[in-house]
């Protein structure tokens, strides 16, 4: 086994796209008939404008985020609906619940690595899925430590809250960039696609996870 591929100490996944799946324009329909507003003008000022980044790195909470996207788009719209309408787009990817349950059944500690906010953090609390916040032992949320992947320092800090050397950490997330940043930061990191491939990437470090 090359040491590459040497068996982690510690597995983060990513949240989005990963353990559960999310329709990002299908938010953005939602938002936009909350306010009255087109789709389009609803991911200009909510992508375009940089408003899902802020809240995303806990720059500004719902309120401000509310208000300046009324502001932007010349909205009048419920808080908690807009909150509701941005938030109401994921659905579990069924297909993790084993290999996520395999790791853990490895006795490897497991973490959560995500870019996300507290909307949407709490929409999927809400929704009682047993996996979430589950057996993760640490949960790096980019609105609670308030850095985005792919800056290094959210990496940093995963590693510090995770316990273990860099080298001893894999991660998997859906987006090439944030799987190239944390190999840069000394991980073992591949980019997701399905829980089969993911599931044959940790066999091949060594995990026997009996799928």
């Amino acid at each position: 086994m090359s040491t590459h591929l040497r068996p982690p100490k510690f597995v983060y996944f990513d949240l989005g796209n990963v353990i559960v799946n999310f329709d990002r324009e299908h938010a953005v329909r939602q938002m936009a008939g909350v306010a009255g507003i087109t789709p389009a003008a609803t991911h200009a000022a909510v992508f375009e404008g940089g408003l899902q980044a802020k809240l995303e790195r806990g720059e500004i909470d719902w309120k401000a985020f509310h208000d300046a996207f009324s502001r932007a788009t010349g909205s009048t719209s419920d808080p908690a609906r807009l909150a509701d309408a941005a938030s109401d787009m994921f659905s579990l990817n069924v297909a993790m619940l084993p290999v996520i349950a395999a790791v853990e059944r490895a006795g490897l500690p497991t973490g959560i690595l995500s870019n996300t906010c507290a909307p949407h953090w709490s929409h999927l609390l809400a929704k009682r899925y047993a996996v979430l916040p589950g057996r993760f032992s640490v949960l790096v949320l980019s609105h609670e430590v308030g850095t985005l992947k792919p800056d290094p320092s959210i990496y940093r800090i995963a590693a510090r809250m995770a316990g273990v050397p860099p080298e001893a950490l894999f991660f998997t997330d859906d987006v090439p960039e944030h799987v190239e940043a944390a190999r840069a930061a000394g991980w073992d990191a591949e980019v997701f696609t399905t829980a089969a491939r993911l599931a044959n990437d940790l066999q091949a470090r060594g995990l026997n996870l009996g799928l």
